[in-house]
């Protein structure tokens, strides 16, 4: 399985902007799909985005327009672009990893689907 390391978190106010990096150790890095999660305190985990290794994205409602997701194969990271941030925004974020391929983006909101995960970077969104 491949090793994620995610990095970037931090206090931020509302309405700033923050960039999350996640980087693998698998060579092999551009053959998965490459998700964002998020879980807040007390909460369950919760989808934020998805790229795939076609580089085709797709979003949670709750960030739609204000987050972008993008990726280097080279340098075998993906990257988490946070803009407008708002307090619900905190959580701890966690990249994921799977080479399971699905016709529709639905199955890459369940984290049953991903084999890897990394450890967490908690981002804060505080005035």
């Amino acid at each position: 399985q491949v090793q994620l390391v995610e990095s970037g978190g931090g206090l931020v106010q509302p309405g700033g902007s923050l960039r999350l990096s996640c980087a693998a150790s698998d060579g092999t890095f551009s053959q998965y799909n490459m998700g964002w999660f998020r879980q807040a305190p007390g909460k369950g985990r919760e989808f934020v985005t998805i790229i795939r290794k076609s580089g085709n994205t797709y979003y949670g409602d709750s960030v739609k327009g204000r987050f972008t997701i993008s990726r280097d194969n080279v340098k075998n990271e993906v990257y988490l672009q946070m803009n407008s941030l708002k307090p619900e925004d905190t959580a701890n974020y966690y990249c994921a990893a799977t080479l399971r391929d699905f016709s529709s983006n639905y199955y890459y909101t369940k984290e049953i689907v991903y084999e890897s995960w990394g450890q967490g970077t908690q981002v804060t969104v505080s005035s």
